[in-house]
């Protein structure tokens, strides 16, 4: 009884624990640096920004930083133009967290957009 008791505190652990890491599918970081880029294009092309440039590298923020943002979603007030942001679908939103995250500044290669 004790065993069993112990292996099911011990599955539940590891349930919560692993849980978080697919919060997020997987995304395409290239089709999310293009779509990135998309987005302030767009945006820029409204009217509502005077740079298609992002405002927003990928190294201005920290992995869990970048987490928290998409957990959130706090695009507008992270981002800018919130119509494009609004009209992304969760895949082009799953691309750019996996572009952004794991360019972020702690990650093993940080990049700025250029």
């Amino acid at each position: 009884m004790r065993k069993l008791i112990l292996i099911i505190v011990a599955a539940l652990f590891a349930i919560v624990s692993v849980a978080p890491a697919f919060a997020f599918e997987k995304g395409n970081e290239r089709k999310g640096k293009y779509t990135y880029r998309k987005v302030y294009q767009a945006c820029n092309d409204r009217g509502a920004i005077e740079s298609a440039k992002p405002a927003v590298n990928p190294d201005d923020k920290t992995q869990s930083q970048w987490t928290r943002i998409f957990e959130k979603s706090d695009f507008s007030g992270t981002f800018g133009c919130e119509e494009e942001w609004k009209a992304l679908s969760q895949d082009d939103l799953a691309d750019i967290y996996a572009y952004l995250h794991d360019h972020a500044a702690d990650s093993p290669s940080p990049a700025k957009c250029k």
